[in-house]
């Protein structure tokens, strides 16, 4: 068993070393915070990763690191004992879903003679959705087996404005991000009786390691940027911010929303 943090609470963050996970286990840890980063990186990726991890090491109470796979159920469930011994009972006060896997393949060719496009299939629609959608619940229902949610706990995911707007090569996430939704819905009404609430924040596009795997991202990031009201991209430390407050006492009220932090992006008619 660990040292207890100073607020007996913990965080754990499911896609953490790199862009929104890793910037909001920083925040967490300033906050007080034990956290537990899953992540799965290959080995060649651990020398711009683990630096990071030292400088959370550096201000955090208590940190741990899984490299593994959080979407494998059997992963998930050595994750969750791991998790239990390190954190003990009722102690996750945050679960922040920031997975980041999915197919990037569109679902028309460009044009009609190309025969060669490589199209979204069906195994790969569902594997998107499953990691950047439905996991979510799979997570939340075994920790909640497990005992290891605090008496208030938040459930937070991450969607994009790709939940309503089409853009090409996005569908499989796209439709994950509408599954996330939904889902973090009935996880904030069916377990708020077991004071859990469930939120999702929708960023403004940010140039994250997974934005940059986007086709014409660099188009995207441009209209974006000339369209904020503020007169910039959001970046991983607002939307860290965001996390740090929806995890903190002041926030026990908010169940069940969809929070854009964005600088106004998403509204601007400029």
């Amino acid at each position: 068993m660990s040292k207890v943090p100073p607020n007996g609470l913990w965080a754990l963050i499911l896609g953490g070393s790199s862009g929104f996970g890793l910037a909001s286990a920083f925040e967490l840890a300033k906050a007080g915070f034990g956290v537990c980063v899953v992540h799965r990186d290959r080995k060649g990726a651990m020398a711009r990763i683990d630096p990071q991890f030292e400088a959370i090491r550096a201000i955090a109470c208590e940190f741990r690191a899984f490299n593994t796979d959080a979407l494998d159920p059997q992963c998930r469930a050595k994750l969750i004992s791991e998790i239990l011994e390190t954190a003990g009972r009722k102690s996750i006060r945050t679960l922040l879903h920031s997975v980041a896997f999915g197919s990037l393949k569109p679902v028309a060719p460009p044009t009609r003679g190309d025969q060669d496009a490589k199209l979204l299939d069906d195994e790969e629609l569902l594997l998107t959705v499953n990691a950047m959608g439905t996991s979510l619940l799979s997570w939340t229902r075994d920790l909640f087996k497990a005992e290891l949610f605090a008496e208030d706990a938040r459930v937070l995911g991450l969607t994009s404005e790709g939940n309503e707007i089409a853009w090409r090569g996005y569908a499989a996430v796209s439709t994950a991000k509408a599954a996330l939704e939904a889902v973090s819905r009935s996880i904030a009404v069916e377990y708020g009786q077991h004071g859990i609430r469930s939120n999702i924040i929708q960023p403004g596009v940010t140039d994250t390691p997974a934005l940059r795997l986007i086709p014409g991202h660099e188009q995207l990031m441009e209209r974006a940027k000339a369209k904020n009201p503020l007169g910039r991209l959001t970046s991983v430390e607002d939307v860290a911010k965001v996390v740090r407050f929806l995890s903190s006492d002041d926030a026990s009220w908010i169940n069940g929303s969809l929070i854009r932090a964005d600088g106004g992006e998403r509204i601007s008619g400029l």
